[in-house]
């Protein structure tokens, strides 16, 4: 019987001590909100550039004054590429530029790196040492060289 008031007593407390908690936030936060001044937004506007409309008696249209360049599209694949090197997987597409530490590299850069014969295995975190990240980084420099993982 005890036991059971003990429990339910605890329970009471806990309560009490969160309504408390509780309490003391909501009014600290409304303190906040009533002293904080706001801040009065200003707003800037900027001159229009102002357009030159030139009359023709043939064909009345509007022309700009600037001059209209038209703009390449380049390739979605090279602008990839130009913008950050990568491994990319042959048989899903993913693109990975995050693999210089061996072990947080992903799985199928691993894998590929077996699979192409430039490592024995897929080496453990408990057997990475200087000599087999030097293997391993050579390894990559190899793969990223293979058309099959270029971005």
């Amino acid at each position: 019987m005890t036991e059971v008031f003990f429990i339910l007593t605890t329970i009471f407390v806990a309560y009490v001590v969160y309504a408390i908690v509780d309490e003391q936030k909501t009014t600290v936060k409304s303190k906040v909100s009533a002293t904080k001044p706001e801040t009065p937004v200003i707003v800037v506007e900027q001159p229009r550039p102002q357009l030159v409309i030139a009359e023709d008696k043939a064909a009345p249209k509007a022309v700009v004054s600037q001059p209209v360049t038209p703009t390449k599209v380049a390739k979605k694949d090279k602008l990839v590429s130009a913008k950050r090197p990568g491994l990319k997987n042959p048989t899903t597409g993913d693109v990975v530029t995050a693999y210089s530490n061996y072990r947080f590299t992903k799985r199928w850069i691993k894998d590929a790196l077996v699979v192409e014969g430039l490592l024995e295995k897929v080496y453990k975190n408990n057997e990475l040492n200087t000599e087999v990240d030097a293997k391993i980084k050579a390894a990559l420099v190899k793969l990223e060289a293979l058309d099959k993982y270029k971005v």
